[in-house]
Order: C-alpha cells, then sequence, then structure tokens
C-alpha cells in the first residue's frame, strides 16, 4: 500500500499541491494506524500540526480508484480521518462500484443511505457468512471478500410481497457455499432498500407486529433484524428464484434498510 501512496501523492504533486504536502502524505503512507476514537492533538498525536487538506486526500484516492483497503486504513488513524472516510471516501467507492444503483438510492429526495456509506460499501464487497450458533445452528461458514457483484431491483422484486410491488429493493447475485454437511449447498443474498423507512414492506412488518430480533445484529450495519420468515412475509416468488423449499429461506431486513438472504 506504501508503494500506491507513493504513485498517488507523485500524481498529485504534478497536480499543484505543494511539496512540503506531498512529503507529508508520503509519510503517512508508513503510519502506525492504531484505532483511535478521538484526535486530542497531543505532542505525540501525528495530527499535531495539522490535518491535510481534504482536496489532497480526496485527489490521492481518486488516482488510487478508491482502494477499499486503504480506506479502511485511513479511517483507523483518527476520528477525524474517519469522519472523511465515512463522508466522503466510501461514497465515492459506492458510487464508483455500483453507480447506477448509487443515484437510484439518492435520487427522489431520498437521503436515507447518506451516513451509512460504509455499511454499503461493505455489503457490496463482503459476504458475511454465518458464525456458529447463528442462522444454522452449530454450522460455520466463514465470511469473505467478493471481487465484484452485481445488484439488480429486477432480482428484488423476486423477495417481496406482492403488495410492495412499488417498493425498491436492490439484490445481488448469490455468493454459493457448497456441500456444507447437512445443511447441503447455501446460498447468501445480499440487498438494500430504497427509502426503506417509507416503504410498504417496513408497513408490514409493523402491522403484522413483526420483533426485531433479541441478539442478532446485521453484518454490515450493526443494526438489529427483522426476520420476514416469522412475519409470514416471503412470498413464492422468492422460493422460486432459489428454488427451494419456503422454509429453506430465510429473509432478515435492518432497521437501516440494508437486506440479507442465507438458503439452502
Amino acid at each position: 500500500m506504501e508503494d500506491e501512496f507513493t504513485v498517488a501523492v507523485g500524481c498529485c504533486a504534478g497536480r499543484g499541491i505543494s511539496e512540503s504536502e506531498v512529503k507529508e502524505f508520503k509519510g503517512f503512507g508508513a503510519m502506525i494506524t492504531a484505532k483511535q476514537y478521538r484526535c486530542i492533538h497531543s505532542a505525540s498525536c501525528r495530527c499535531t500540526k495539522g490535518h491535510l487538506n481534504e482536496n489532497v486526500i480526496f485527489l490521492v484516492f481518486q488516482h488510487m480508484n478508491w482502494n477499499p483497503k486503504a480506506i479502511a486504513t485511513l479511517s483507523h488513524v483518527c476520528k477525524w480521518f474517519d469522519d472523511l472516510a465515512k463522508h466522503v471516501l466510501w461514497k465515492e467507492f459506492c458510487r464508483t462500484r455500483a453507480p447506477k444503483m448509487t443515484v437510484d438510492l439518492q435520487s427522489s429526495g431520498s437521503h436515507s443511505i447518506d451516513g451509512n456509506w460504509r455499511a454499503l460499501a461493505k455489503l457490496l464487497i463482503y459476504c458475511s457468512g454465518s458464525s456458529v450458533g447463528g442462522l444454522f445452528g452449530g454450522l460455520e461458514i466463514p465470511g469473505h471478500f467478493v471481487y465484484r457483484t452485481r445488484f439488480s431491483g429486477t432480482a428484488g422484486r423476486s423477495f417481496l410481497m406482492p403488495q410492495c410491488k412499488n417498493d425498491i429493493l436492490y439484490v445481488s447475485d448469490p455468493c454459493e457455499h457448497l456441500d456444507q454437511g447437512d445443511e447441503g449447498d447455501v446460498g447468501f443474498f445480499r440487498g438494500v432498500f430504497k427509502s426503506f423507512s417509507m416503504s410498504m414492506a417496513k408497513r408490514m412488518l409493523i402491522r403484522r407486529g413483526a420483533e426485531l430480533q433479541p441478539a442478532e445484529l446485521c453484518p454490515y450495519c450493526k443494526a438489529r433484524l427483522w426476520n420476514m420468515r416469522q412475519a409470514r412475509m416471503i412470498p413464492q416468488s422468492a422460493s422460486c428464484k432459489l428454488a427451494t423449499e419456503s422454509r429453506n429461506v430465510l429473509v432478515q431486513i435492518a432497521q437501516n434498510q440494508m437486506f440479507w438472504v442465507p438458503s439452502h
């Protein structure tokens, strides 16, 4: 990653950034990035001389094509960098990886995704799997990064009840985990609602008295989860799409619009 920083900083130097800023950012590439939850600007703090201009950092990460590993490393330096990554860098990452979906999630005055860019970025590139004692009891399926996943609003309609036909849900291609012991083949879908707070799906969950899961949290946004099977809201079209029985489909929705479907 240090080489990437050096190349990116050299590129930015050709765009009119001062030599002192270039040297400072090269030094950043070798930083020890232990997590700090607040930047107190003490004598030992790397930020004691002030932060780089946000435009400098933007240009560097733009040149790196919004490298997620580099963004994650930057966010561990201190709270200021973490806020910059959360509100700017992860947003640009999402815009680059899923431009049409990202634009639609923000269209029509919807800003529900604002503040959740890091969670959306993780949703785009990470399959969470399942921990022991979780979705499949004693079966552990390790989480892993995925190179590229397509998200489709058309595919999302298969997971919505007929009453929710006007809701917009983007769902990924399945991430398949084959031959998982007694569970057989297991697949995971990931997704995100547009304007979930105003959706018919949320109104139906509340109307049907669906309870939030007592302990389990969304692996992406850490919000509590609704179980759509408990609310009798898994349509037959979902079973047909997954070529399995409805009892083998578990659909969970986080309070702030993330969507997660393991099936077997």
